[in-house]
C-alpha cells in the first residue's frame, strides 16, 4: 500500500490562505469560472478575472494590501510604484500598511513603434533616484511583460526593486529573478478556437467581456446653461 506524502505545515497554510483570498476575489465578483469566455486576445478560457471589480470593495482591498505589506514588511521601502492608475488603488493600501511608510507612484503603460512601453510621470522622477528601494505592486500578472519592462526602467534610474507584490499571479510567470509574491497563484489554460474542448462540446461562448471592453464611452453630460 503506497501513502500520500504528507504535506508540510507551510504548503498547507498558503494552501488555505490562498483559497480564502480566491474566496474574497469571488465576493468582489471579480473572478469568474466554471465558463467559457471569450478573451480580448482571440483565446477561450475557462476562467476570467474582471481586473475593474477587484478593487470595489474598499474593505477587501485595505486587508488584502496589508497581507502584501506584511509579507515585504521586512525590506525597508522607499516608494510603492504600481503598473498604472487600475493598481493604484491596491498600491495606496499596501504603501499604508507597510512600516517604512513609502510614498505612492505609478508607471503609464503604452504603445510606441508597435512595441509595448512604461514611462514615469515627469513629477514621480525625483522620487526614484540612485539608491531608492522600490516595491512593485500589480493587481493582476499574465505574462509579466509589463512588469519586467517597468523594473528595467526603474533599476535604469539606479533604483533597486526590492520585490514585487500582487493579488494574482500566473504560476508560470517569473520576473528577472525579482521576489514575487501573489495572494493567489493560479494558471488556468487558454485555447484557440480550434482547439478549444468547450467549442467542440458545444459549450455556449460568454462574449461578455469582450463586449464591455469595446463598448464606446457614454457621451459626458454637459452643464445646461439657464435662461
Amino acid at each position: 500500500m503506497t501513502v500520500a506524502p504528507r504535506k508540510d505545515a507551510s504548503a498547507m497554510e498558503s494552501e488555505v490562505r490562498e483559497k480564502i483570498h480566491l474566496e474574497i476575489l469571488k465576493r468582489t465578483g471579480a473572478y469568474h469560472a466554471n465558463d467559457h469566455v471569450l478573451l480580448p486576445s482571440g483565446q477561450h478560457t475557462t476562467e476570467y478575472i474582471e481586473k475593474t471589480l477587484v478593487t470595489t470593495e474598499p474593505s477587501f482591498t485595505e486587508g488584502l494590501g496589508a497581507v502584501i505589506a506584511k509579507h515585504f514588511a521586512p525590506w525597508p521601502v522607499d516608494v510603492v510604484l504600481s503598473t498604472g492608475p487600475a493598481a493604484l488603488i491596491l498600491s495606496h493600501c499596501v504603501a499604508r500598511a507597510h512600516p517604512s511608510r513609502p510614498v505612492v507612484v505609478y508607471g503609464m503603460k503604452g504603445m510606441a513603434s508597435g512595441k509595448r512601453r512604461v514611462t514615469l510621470p515627469v513629477e514621480f522622477q525625483r522620487l526614484i533616484r540612485e539608491g531608492t528601494k522600490v516595491l512593485v505592486v500589480e493587481d493582476l500578472v499574465s505574462t509579466g511583460a509589463t512588469l519586467e519592462l517597468l523594473i528595467d526602467l526603474v533599476e535604469q534610474m539606479g533604483a533597486h526593486v526590492v520585490g514585487v507584490g500582487c493579488l494574482w499571479r500566473r504560476t508560470s510567470v517569473e520576473l528577472n529573478g525579482k521576489p514575487v509574491f501573489s495572494l493567489v497563484s493560479r494558471d488556468f489554460p487558454t485555447y484557440s478556437p480550434e482547439d478549444c474542448p468547450l467549442c467542440r462540446r458545444g459549450v455556449p461562448l460568454n462574449e461578455e467581456f469582450v463586449r464591455r471592453r469595446n463598448q464606446r464611452r457614454p457621451p459626458s453630460v454637459q452643464e445646461k446653461r439657464g435662461s
